[in-house]
């Protein structure tokens, strides 16, 4: 996971944004969702990372398969 800090940096956006799916961020981006778990502990504040956590974890949108949405 050597990426340049502007490359993290989207991938952080992606993550906290509803509306793009860990399907999407995978297509797009190459990381799995553990893989996007990992780099988000490792980058936010233990706080930040609790919260986004609680926040996906209780979002269906962030799972495609989970809320029966099609494929694009």
């Amino acid at each position: 996971m050597n990426e340049s800090s502007a490359a993290i940096s989207e991938l952080i956006e992606m993550a906290w944004q509803d509306r793009i799916t860990f399907d999407d961020i995978r297509r797009l981006t190459g990381y799995s969702e553990s893989e996007v778990i990992r780099l988000m502990r490792a980058q936010l504040k233990p706080s930040s990372y609790r919260l986004w956590r609680k926040r996906v974890t209780g979002r269906m949108t962030k799972h495609k398969k989970k809320c029966g949405m099609a494929h694009e």
